[in-house]
């Protein structure tokens, strides 16, 4: 199988491991004094990553060490995907923890597999527990939701994988009870959220300074960190197949903080946890398929807008390009955020927002200067991702996410379990479909995304970050698709973002006179330098030769790992 993106990757790297958080210190004696590790006033390039037994890509790398060793020990692609999710609860924890929600995409056997791993909300919660507010808060209980992670590990371990849950989970165990090296990243992520959690004044945040911090002290680049009860919850997951969490001793110590802290989860949410098995959709676009998790995710969103864009043909990036992206971006979410909700709860137009009709009738209203998005109306009756391979051809594009940042700031005491906030993504209009309610899945943003040609794989990739999520995704398929990137370069390329309305964020490196040019369209643009904003990537893909081609993300501490 040829897909003609992979025929300009670069040389063949030397190394088998290619890790972008920083370059290697040179021995010298007396050792230089280590200076800012965000800071690289020179350029520097990174080339695409090759391998041919497994490979791993994710956006920490001792996390993409997890995985590999994992795979050199003899398990599959599956078991890599787990072990690098769970390493990432603990060397990331900025972006996830062990009360995250999580969603995968898997290629196993053969055979496409999707499954969602996100949260619902506690039996408890009705609309009227926020009687008198305007939205739900973003801290504190009632912004969390059930934590679904720790079985998700669970359930596909048990399907998929080679090794048991304790062997995968090991790297993780050991990462936090022996410490850990903080990535430059991380340490900036974790000085830059840490105020608003230790400003909280309510009993149920008081864990998160003893877990996050040092005795106050946050983590320098570089530093030596520690996460003891991170440890031991995780090692609990594994020996007892997660059933610890969510009915044993760490499900006990959940709702104990629940009853002293204002929580409304009880042991009856936690026992009826269980994921869910979900066919993926796709749309074709200029002769791929593109695949995304159905709702209560927002993976439609790329869907849409890839399905307006199918209409027009792209051989550059420039000025034209960037509109129409822009432009169907902004239709899309218009649909999404009226639409997308848990389909146990409504009726979310799936089959007609990805169909060819719509992208059709929505590429009618682009023109040649920036619009306001307006929804269509149907007839209804921030985050870490990971790519991992095996040799045998199984792949997986795995996500998962606290939320924003830390997530809720409920920690629950000796275990080191930081809930997320994703409840605080549902609506109070009691009109939406995507209203707060009991047992309910909110608006996830979340989103493993997957390539497939003529019936067979050509791999993972996923750009974690909030709503940049399908704006990424849209972004980075068509360099590879569309201008015949590889894996690497798809990632580097500067990225836009749509704020609202007519607002545009671009990167420092995005081109001035593509800029001027969009303006004169009618966009509003401004320059953002937080290299995070603009979310965070990798990608596999099986090139013709059978091998395997990653790509790591430069805005962030990115590693491939290969074998």
């Amino acid at each position: 199988m040829q897909h003609h993106f992979t025929m300009k990757l670069a040389a063949a790297v030397g190394a088998a491991l290619v890790c972008s958080s920083a370059a290697m210190a040179q021995t010298a004696n007396p050792t230089p004094p280590l200076n800012d590790a965000l800071y690289y006033p020179y350029s520097s390039q990174r080339t695409v990553v090759f391998g041919s037994k497994g490979m791993v890509a994710t956006s920490n790398p001792l996390a993409a060490q997890a995985g590999l060793e994992i795979l050199k020990k003899g398990g599959n692609a599956v078991d890599a995907a787990i072990a690098t999710a769970a390493a990432l609860t603990v060397v990331e924890p900025t972006g996830n923890g062990i009360g995250s929600d999580n969603f995968a995409i898997l290629w196993v056997n053969g055979k496409m597999y999707g499954i969602n791993g996100s949260g619902k909300s506690p039996r408890a919660l009705t609309l009227d527990h926020f009687k008198g507010k305007t939205a739900i808060p973003k801290l504190g209980w009632d912004a969390a939701t059930v934590p679904a992670a720790p079985k998700t590990w669970a359930v596909l371990s048990k399907r998929f994988g080679k090794l048991s849950l304790s062997e995968t989970l090991a790297p993780a165990v050991a990462y936090a009870r022996d410490g850990f090296t903080v990535q430059p990243t991380v340490s900036y992520l974790w000085n830059d959220g840490a105020p608003k959690f230790l400003k909280q004044k309510g009993a149920e945040f008081k864990e998160w300074a003893k877990v996050f911090t040092h005795n106050g002290k946050l983590p320098k680049p570089g530093e030596l960190w520690k996460l003891p009860d991170h440890a031991k919850t995780l090692e609990l997951i594994g020996k007892t197949n997660a059933e610890a969490f969510y009915t044993g001793e760490i499900a006990q110590k959940i709702v104990a903080a629940a009853k002293a802290t204002g929580g409304l989860i009880t042991m009856e949410d936690l026992k009826a946890v269980e994921p869910e098995w979900v066919e993926p959709i796709s749309v074709n676009y200029h002769g791929y398929d593109v695949w995304e998790i159905p709702p209560n995710g927002q993976g439609i969103t790329a869907l849409m807008a890839l399905n307006i864009l199918n209409g027009y043909k792209f051989d550059k990036r420039d000025p034209q390009t960037y509109h129409k992206q822009i432009e169907a971006m902004k239709l899309a979410f218009a649909d999404s955020l009226k639409y997308v909700a848990d389909q146990r709860f409504a009726k979310v137009p799936v089959a007609q927002m990805i169909d060819k009709s719509y992208g059709e009738n929505r590429r009618k209203l682009i023109g040649e200067t920036a619009q306001m998005p307006k929804a269509s109306n149907f007839d209804v009756p921030s985050t870490v991702y990971l790519a991992a391979a095996d040799g045998e051809g199984n792949m997986v594009s795995f996500i998962q996410s606290n939320y924003a940042g830390f997530g809720s700031g409920v920690v629950i005491p000796d275990t080191g379990i930081a809930l997320n906030n994703r409840g605080s993504g549902f609506s109070l209009d009691p009109k939406h479909p995507n209203v707060a309610a009991p047992g309910k899945r909110p608006y996830n943003t979340i989103i493993p995304g997957f390539l497939t040609k003529d019936g067979k794989p050509v791999g993972p990739f996923g750009v974690m970050g909030g709503f940049m999520q399908p704006q990424g995704h849209v972004q980075v398929v068509m360099n590879m698709i569309d201008f015949g990137m590889n894996p690497q370069q798809a990632l580097d390329a500067p990225r836009w973002r749509w704020d609202k309305d007519k607002k545009i964020s671009v990167e420092p490196g995005f081109n001035a006179e593509d800029v001027r040019w969009l303006k004169k369209m009618g966009h509003e643009i401004g320059y953002d330098a937080k290299r995070s904003s603009f979310g965070r990537g990798e990608i596999i893909i099986r090139t013709e030769d059978g091998t395997l081609a990653g790509g790591t993300e430069w805005r962030t501490d990115g590693c491939v790992a290969a074998w």
